[in-house]
């Protein structure tokens, strides 16, 4: 046990190493950078071969108001980062290592925290999500009708070909209403909108280094964030392979997500 508490406290001291060089390498080079009160967030591991096709298509203005695109590359060996940095007012934060999708997303939440932005949109990287669809994804939070917005591909259209992810998709959204009493389509989607008051509340509870989606929409909804769904067209990847492994291993991880987290908010 002492073994383990040790090994666990220099993995926490590394990782917090290497996102203060992240912060640090950023502030050098956009030194007293202000974001919007928009960020597009767009976290990305070894995406060198779609990264630019999801920039490219980033939209001008977010009805009509500006925003920040922030990329949060985490870690890797290929051009991803560098790719990023070429394209005009995209803000970069490069990880020296790979801590984990999750912890990627937990750097772009305090981020954005601690830069008193107001809503953070989530994409991927891989060219799965239309990023002309961020103002309706928005569109609730501006409104004030939600907190917490999901881009459901099932109320929208889903053209991947894996129907073994389709339905797993249904199910785990299946699980998820069970025990929160919720009624959402897509519980598993990395397209969303954020209310940063919200992450304020929540970000010091989140835990997990990779599968993060279902912990951060159950801890919400445990502490009463409002959250709504919009539909949205979900492509297949624009190249390469998912990094998420094999189906069924996936699959078990997020189970043990879901369920570890609804224990712990319950």
């Amino acid at each position: 046990m002492v073994n383990d508490d040790l090994e666990q406290h220099r993995s926490m001291r590394l990782r917090d190493y290497a996102i203060t060089q992240a912060l640090a390498r950023l502030e050098t080079e956009r030194p007293g950078f202000t974001p919007e009160a928009i960020v597009a967030s767009i976290c990305a591991y070894e995406e060198e071969g779609n990264i630019a096709h999801v920039l490219e298509k980033m939209p001008e203005s977010v009805n009509g108001e500006p925003y920040t695109t922030l990329v949060v590359v985490d870690g890797g060996d290929d051009r991803t980062a560098e790719i990023a940095r070429s394209f005009p007012g995209v803000i970069v934060i490069e990880f020296p290592v790979n801590l984990g999708h999750g912890i990627a997303l937990q750097v772009a939440y305090r981020y954005s925290v601690r830069h008193n932005v107001k809503y953070v949109v989530t994409l991927d990287a891989d060219g799965q999500n239309d990023p002309s669809e961020i103002p309706q994804i928005l569109a609730p939070l501006l409104a004030d009708a939600a907190d917490f917005v999901l881009g459901s591909r099932v109320l929208g259209v889903d053209k991947t070909t894996d129907n073994v992810r389709k339905l797993g998709v249904r199910f785990f959204s299946f699980i998820m209403n069970r025990m929160t009493g919720s009624h959402i389509t897509d519980t598993s989607t990395g397209y969303r909108a954020l209310r940063v008051t919200m992450l304020a509340d929540v970000v010091d509870r989140l835990r997990q280094q990779q599968y993060q989606t279902s912990e951060l929409l159950i801890t919400c909804l445990k502490r009463g964030w409002r959250v709504s769904e919009v539909p949205t067209e979900w492509y297949a990847r624009v190249s390469g392979e998912t990094k998420k492994g094999a189906t069924w291993i996936y699959g078990f991880r997020y189970a043990r997500v879901v369920f570890g987290t609804w224990w712990r908010e319950r």
